[in-house]
């Protein structure tokens, strides 16, 4: 079985912020974060699912057509990992790179830092 904090990474990019159906990622949601999750990123800092939700539903919308994947493993590091990631058109290079930083408090992803490699 793999190890919960590297479930809790993917899941985060991939099912929340990979995920285009609404109804979807709110269940991802509410099974990977904290309800009081803070998320970060140059742009903004937003707290709880709904506010978090929104986030999410803004990237996608500027980014039509384009798939996160995971761009290398999670490096874990005690409540805390890391993971490096891909945004593009699916099938192309990527256009963005990035890589979050997750803190994981009662077994649930409490923050989230995001940057933009490229």
């Amino acid at each position: 079985m793999a190890d919960p904090i590297e479930q809790l990474m993917h899941a985060n990019l991939l099912e929340v912020f990979g995920e285009r159906d609404p109804r979807a990622r709110r269940a991802a949601i509410a099974r990977t974060y904290t309800e009081d999750v803070v998320f970060s990123d140059a742009e903004a800092r937003v707290q709880g699912h709904d506010a978090l939700d929104a986030k999410v539903q803004a990237i996608l919308d500027d980014a039509p057509g384009f798939v996160f994947t995971a761009d290398g493993s999670v490096h874990r590091m005690q409540d805390a990992a890391y993971l490096a990631w891909a945004l593009g058109p699916e099938g192309s290079d990527p256009v963005v790179r990035g890589a979050d930083v997750g803190i994981v408090r009662d077994g649930l992803l409490a923050q989230v830092y995001t940057v933009i490699l490229t």
